[in-house]
């Protein structure tokens, strides 16, 4: 493969330095224009003016028009789309992918980089969910994706260095693969400090391995690829094992080096653990590893905030007198408990859904989300950790806190638009659902 540098410097935009927000409501939001939320599939391609902006991205179709074998249980998806010329994205962010037939949506990591063309791809592992399995073994080139994005803050454009460290495993490698094709192209050869630490369980599992080998010989590029084991085809000749501490302690100006990991949870928290040790302070993480119940929300909105390692709080939910369940019912996560009014309960506010009429009380440790989808009313959602933007809604009055991981743009936010998954109320509330 060829690296051919872009002839676009490499600039970093203005983000925030940290993503947790009060985010109150516009105080006129009649005046705010409303997407119609609506994706509508027409049997035939789009005009580009059909697609609908939102903050330099968009919420459209995305054409397949290539779909290529990695490995055995890895595709890289090339799509096509008329909008990245005006609404580039970022080495490292993700998309939001719903599939119409299937009704559900689920986050990719864009593995290109951006350098203002139609197309992008998106790598994806078969896994035992039915979105993955879709796109494995259902999508044909010519077909269309529904996309929303890009989002995330995982990226080398928001945390420049002179020195990189990236350390991955398994399909991780896919934001870490699409951040050294930008760093390649967008600066000068003799500026590049790149080390890519890869663990793969065998050489068969070794996602883009051709590429990697390429890049080992890039001036100004370390690539050490582990494997746990040799495949049934071929005996590993490389570094066995998993990553280690000597093995980051070989790496040069290690403490020096902006770090980015990305990888299964249990690779996470062992690399995670190993920098801590030897002494590396700047390090961004990346994982979609969702959680999908109250109690594993909670867990993780307790542990340190890391870039995609989202989490909410749930807690007791009180429905009002107006809703499809008895006054004064308590629930927490979808499940009644007894009626009580101890004193140290949290203090709670009303939060009306304007579209339905429905009225809940949600006190100030309880995420939206968990207060409507307690009080029965369906709510699009899916990461349920800020990550993915699926139930981005209008806050039309009132004053929420959202700890959110990249899935909603700051102009979104000035907006009045906020995610339910991951803020709690510290107002009443009015939200266009």
């Amino acid at each position: 493969m060829r690296y051919v540098r872009s002839p676009f410097p490499l600039v970093a935009p203005e983000m925030p330095s940290r993503s947790r927000f009060r985010v109150p409501a516009l105080a006129t939001p009649a005046a705010r224009p409303r997407g119609t939320g609506e994706l509508r599939d027409t049997g035939e391609l789009r005009d580009a003016d059909e697609f609908r902006d939102t903050d330099e991205g968009i919420t459209g179709f995305a054409v397949c028009t290539a779909i290529t074998a990695n490995t055995h249980d890895v595709i890289t998806i090339e799509l096509w789309t008329p909008w990245l010329t005006r609404a580039d994205f970022e080495p490292g962010q993700y998309l939001t992918v719903h599939v119409p037939e299937l009704g559900l949506d689920r986050c990719y990591s864009i593995s290109s980089a951006p350098f203002g063309t139609n197309t992008l791809t998106i790598t994806v592992k078969r896994q035992a969910g039915p979105v993955s399995a879709y796109l494995h073994d259902r999508l044909r080139v010519g077909d269309r994706l529904h996309v929303d994005g890009p989002y995330g803050l995982f990226s080398t454009s928001f945390h420049p260095a002179r020195r990189h460290l990236f350390v991955s495993a398994g399909s991780g490698i896919t934001p870490i693969m699409s951040m050294v094709r930008a760093l390649l192209a967008r600066n000068p050869p003799e500026t590049i400090d790149i080390v890519l630490l890869h663990s793969a369980s065998t050489p068969d599992d070794i996602v883009f391995r051709t590429e990697l080998d390429q890049l080992a010989e890039v001036p100004g590029i370390t690539v050490i690829t582990m494997c746990s084991r040799d495949s049934a085809t071929e005996v590993w000749s490389g570094p066995r094992g998993r990553i280690r501490r000597d093995v980051l302690e070989s790496v040069t100006d290690l403490t020096e080096r902006e770090a980015f990991v990305c990888g299964p949870s249990g690779f996470m928290d062992t690399v995670r653990t190993l920098l801590a040790e030897v002494g590396v302070s700047r390090v961004h993480e990346e994982t979609f590893a969702f959680a999908t119940t109250p109690a594993q929300r909670l867990a993780r909105r307790r542990t340190p905030a890391t870039e995609g390692v989202g989490a909410t709080v749930s807690a007791g939910v009180t429905v009002s007198a107006g809703a499809t369940v008895p006054a004064g019912a308590r629930f927490s996560a979808g499940a009644p408990i007894s009626a009580g009014t101890g004193s140290s309960a949290p203090p709670a506010f009303t939060v009306k859904f304007a579209a339905s009429g429905l009225s809940v009380d949600c006190d100030a440790e309880t995420t939206v989300l968990d207060a409507a989808l307690a009080a029965g009313l369906t709510v699009p959602s899916s990461c349920e950790s800020g990550m993915c933007g699926t139930c981005k809604s209008d806050l039309l009055s009132g004053e929420v806190d959202m700890d959110h991981q990249g899935g909603i743009r700051p102009k979104e936010i000035a907006a009045g638009k906020f995610l339910p998954c991951c803020s709690t109320p510290l107002s009443d509330l009015v939200i266009d659902r």
